[in-house]
């Protein structure tokens, strides 16, 4: 972890269904009751995704509980919101999605230097033998361990 970044959320979903290429960190655009709700760790990435739609990236289905402090004004949890990235970063991006199975899913939402950041994966989706193998080898490691500290000397 790097200093000053405080984790409000992770995707842990992410990681078993795609398999992450590359990793962007972009800014998001929030509304001030929608930061507030973030600092109190009220957000879902679950089922969420970033789209390419006229040379902006918008992260669609993530989901930010209203704040209950605020105004009679509150946002909607459900809206698509902007990520701020460089032109370049994008046209980048847009190339990478062009292919078969590749798509962009937010792994991460936090707090860097104060302000909110969405970690972006570029993924791949995986099969259901790629899931199986990955599970069969965390099981072979954790039985690897286990022996490992069984037959320990003493």
């Amino acid at each position: 972890m790097g200093e000053g970044k405080k984790i409000v959320t992770t995707n842990r979903k992410a990681f078993h269904d795609y398999q992450i290429l590359e990793r962007i960190e972009a800014g998001i655009a929030l509304q001030g009751s929608e930061v507030k709700s973030l600092r109190a760790g009220r957000c879902n990435l679950k089922d969420s995704y970033a789209r390419i739609r006229n040379g902006e990236v918008w992260l669609i289905g993530m989901h930010i509980s209203p704040y209950e402090n605020a105004s009679h004004v509150q946002h909607d949890p459900e809206r698509d919101r902007k990520l701020l990235l460089h032109k370049q970063e994008i046209k980048r991006l847009h190339r990478q999605v062009q292919e078969k199975g590749v798509t962009l899913i937010p792994l991460s939402i936090y707090f860097k230097r104060g302000i909110a950041k969405v970690e972006l994966g570029v993924a791949a989706g995986k099969r259901k033998y790629d899931k199986r193998a990955d599970i069969a080898r965390r099981d072979q490691e954790r039985e690897m361990k286990r022996m490992e500290k069984k037959f320990r000397i003493k």
